[in-house]
């Protein structure tokens, strides 16, 4: 293991947290007052009768997420962005729900303090939460940060492990039963998420209609229910600041439902660029599973499937797969569009446009992988994989 002494940052250094954009300035004041009168009786160590300095976290792309440094104890806050909003991402109530629930079963789960639904106190809804006190990898390692190639192989078949371990969640003994729909899951995905791609569509970025038809004639029945996050990263894991391989957080359950989980697999993969992706997708590397001893995604799905005894061919994975760069490809051009129309000026945002364009293209040339696979390996189960 990495030397402790130059491994760990110190616990007053918050990477990521900058002063906060003026566009997404809120009342503190106001903030503060309402959550001395409406914390949960015990939730935090901080003192909320205190105003604290407020920093933003520049990563994300979704909902706006803020560092509360109370006397005692830091806290977080989240709410949604100002524009327009799609579909559940931005419902503070349900995420503080999923969260609370979650919580009571994975212990990776920040506690929660506080659900404001009054839009008349900062503008938004929001809610509150501890601040789980770790690494946060973002592009890369943390600064000070050194793995060898054995710690990450530990480090990444411990995130998959989390996965594994959020999907076995027993949904009875949580509140959440409720966002179950029902059979009909994979439809649901696939008509919602092709809705959303046609709304945001703007005049500089490719149409889809190619990726959409195909995803709807070849989608496959639910593979089960179970909980999914939706949003599982790298950059979404709080790791042990002493054991950098061991996750402690799990953290960003604005997507999290009852669905399929084989879907969640591959929204998570639609992120994972390794080491030998093309130069041009590499621009666009959110998280480094590019370092020596990441699993591949191959080697990923093949891990994933012998630890859940999960039965997919080489040939159906391709749709899973499809359809996680095809949401990826979504969520980037909601974003894109916001800032083309000015409700957002993060300039990380202005190459959106780009990564949607080469997102089409990976998602044409895996169908067309599809029809060409032979016929052994198509139906070979990857679990069976060593």
């Amino acid at each position: 293991m990495t030397d402790p002494s130059h491994s760990r940052l110190e616990p007053d250094a918050v990477t990521g947290a900058l002063p906060v954009r003026a566009e997404d300035a809120f009342d503190v004041e106001a903030m503060a007052a309402w959550l001395r009168d409406n914390a949960t009786p015990g939730a935090t160590d901080a003192d909320l009768s205190a105003v604290p300095h407020v920093e933003q976290f520049n990563g994300g792309a979704s909902n706006l997420t803020y560092l509360l440094r109370y006397p005692g104890a830091d806290l977080i806050l989240r709410r949604p962005p100002k524009g327009s909003h799609h579909g559940s991402a931005h419902d503070m109530g349900r995420e503080y729900l999923v969260q609370n629930q979650v919580g009571q079963s994975l212990p990776h789960v920040p506690r929660t303090v506080a659900l404001c639904e009054d839009s008349s106190v900062i503008g938004t809804p929001f809610y509150v939460m501890e601040r789980i006190d770790g690494l946060i990898v973002r592009k890369n390692l943390p600064a000070g940060v050194a793995l060898t190639r054995e710690q990450t192989e530990v480090l990444c078949r411990n995130a998959v492990d989390l996965l594994i371990e959020l999907h076995r969640v027993d949904l009875d003994a949580t509140k959440l039963t409720s966002l179950d729909k029902g059979d009909g899951y994979v439809r649901r995905q696939v008509e919602g998420w092709s809705k959303r791609y046609r709304t945001a569509r703007t005049w500089n970025v490719g149409r889809f209609e190619k990726v959409m038809r195909w995803l709807a004639a070849n989608q496959p029945a639910d593979h089960a229910h179970s909980l999914v996050h939706n949003d599982f990263r790298f950059d979404n894991l709080v790791l042990d600041r002493n054991d950098p391989t061991r996750p402690i957080g799990l953290l960003d359950w604005e997507l999290a439902t009852v669905g399929d989980p084989l879907m969640d697999l591959a929204n998570s993969l639609g992120y994972w660029l390794q080491a030998d992706d093309a130069k041009y997708m590499q621009l666009f590397r959110r998280q480094p599973t590019n370092l020596p001893g990441m699993m591949t995604r191959a080697q990923v799905v093949a891990y994933y499937c012998q630890q859940t005894g999960t039965d997919i061919t080489h040939r159906q994975w391709i749709w899973y797969e499809v359809f996680g760069l095809f949401r990826i490809a979504v969520i980037a051009q909601q974003v894109y569009q916001r800032y083309l129309t000015k409700q957002t000026t993060n300039k990380q945002f202005r190459f959106f446009g780009i990564a949607v364009l080469l997102l089409e293209w990976r998602c044409r040339r895996l169908i067309a992988s599809a029809t060409h696979l032979p016929t052994d390996r198509a139906n070979d189960q990857i679990g069976s994989i060593r």
